[in-house]
Formats: structure tokens, sequence, C-alpha cells
């Protein structure tokens, strides 16, 4: 079974579940169990926010090599299962690409439906969903710009739902991954050609620069730097 993750900016919630199913999966010897994360407004090219990868190696995983992406069609299009922060996030991923209302779910939702119902695979989830309805308190806020008691409450939060949930899926079922596809080389420079630079958006620093990034990074799908 291939989860995606989404929330807002790739930074915070999306990357903290990710990696928590990753430890899952090499604790419980589960090779065929993968994931991956995005964001609808993600902060391109970011690491985890600090906070957030402190929370991510208190919970027993690793913060190391990540990059926010934003979300794809085709991100979704290879999941087998979508796990959305927030009622509103689940519904713009839907949106993104028609047809994948039966495989989209805030993570406290599949949640909630997995244990209460005993739905093991997504179809049952998606099933059970017409008779359960919607749920009170779906969503899992975004701690990004507040203290770190805010971090490590998120955290234990997406473990609390995530675990039980992982538990309770038949994590064997669903289609097989497909493989990223390969960036196409790029043609030969001739002796008198230099090689276009990568672009790159230099802003103000600023003192909360994951807030400030937020409108910036909204617009764009490369890198952001600051600088003074």
């Amino acid at each position: 079974m291939h989860v995606l993750f989404v929330c807002s900016g790739n930074v915070c919630r999306s990357p903290i579940a990710e990696r928590l199913t990753h430890a899952y999966a090499h604790a419980h010897d589960l090779p065929h169990l993968t994931a991956e994360s995005a964001g609808v407004r993600a902060l391109v090219g970011f690491p985890i926010e600090p906070v957030a990868a402190r929370v991510i190696e208190g919970l027993g995983a690793s913060a190391d090599g990540f990059r926010a992406r934003r979300l794809r069609p085709e991100m979704i299009k290879r999941a087998d299962l979508v796990l959305a922060m927030t009622e509103q996030i689940r519904d713009r991923s839907m949106e993104l690409l028609l047809g994948t209302s039966h495989c989209t779910f805030t993570l406290r939702e599949a949640r909630r439906i997995a244990t209460d119902t005993g739905a093991r695979t997504v179809a049952e989830l998606a099933v059970a969903r017409r008779e359960y309805g919607e749920i009170d308190d779906a969503n899992i806020s975004d701690p990004v710009g507040l203290g770190e008691a805010a971090f490590t409450q998120v955290g234990d939060r997406i473990a609390a739902e995530l675990m039980p949930l992982l538990d309770a899926l038949d994590l064997g079922s669903g289609t097989k991954r497909e493989p990223e596809p390969e960036a196409e080389p790029l043609p030969e420079a001739g002796p008198d050609t230099e090689p276009p630079p990568s672009p790159v958006i230099h802003l103000p620093l600023s003192p909360r620069p994951l807030i400030a990034a937020r409108a910036a990074s909204s617009i764009l799908d490369y890198p952001v730097s600051w600088s003074r």
C-alpha cells in the first residue's frame, strides 16, 4: 500500500506522518508499505521545520533528507490512500484529480472509520463512510508559528491517529506503486554554451521565514532563499 499524506506547507504535519509510516514499515518488516507527502501550498525545497524534526526524532523516526514538495495530480494517482490533515485540504486534493474521493480521507476520519467499523481496505473505508457520515473534529491544525509545545501536541496527535489506522488496515492491499518518472536528460552543451542557472527567488530575511514564505511559495515550484 502506498500512502500519500497532504498538509499545507509540507514542512510539519504531513512529513511527521510520512516519516512515522516509514518507521512503522521498517519496524514491522512491511516492504510493500510506502509513503510520501506533499503540500497544497508547499514551501518547495524547504526541509522539515526544525521543531517538527525534533518531534519526529522523539517519536522514533528519522527527519533526514527531506525537501518539501507541491501536491501534484500524479502523486494522487499513484497513491492507494490519500490522508489529508484537514477537511479543506482533503477536498482540495479531490478537486485536483477527479474520481479519487473513494481513496481520500482526513487522517482522523480514516482512523475513526477503520476502528469503529472494522474496515480493513481502502474500498471498505469508502463503503463504510457512506453510512458513517461526517465526523466531528476531523482536522489536525497547523502548529507553524506556535511554540514547541504545540508541535509536540500535533506530533502526538498524528501518531495517536496514524498507528491505530495502520494496525487496522490490510497493508498488503492496494496497487503496486508506479515508479517515479525518470528526468529527461539535458541536452549536451556546446563549447560556448553555458547551462541556464536554476531559478531561485531571493526574499528579505524574515524573523519568521516559514510564515512569510507561505505567500511567496504558494505560487512557486522551486526553492525560495532568504537574504539580507
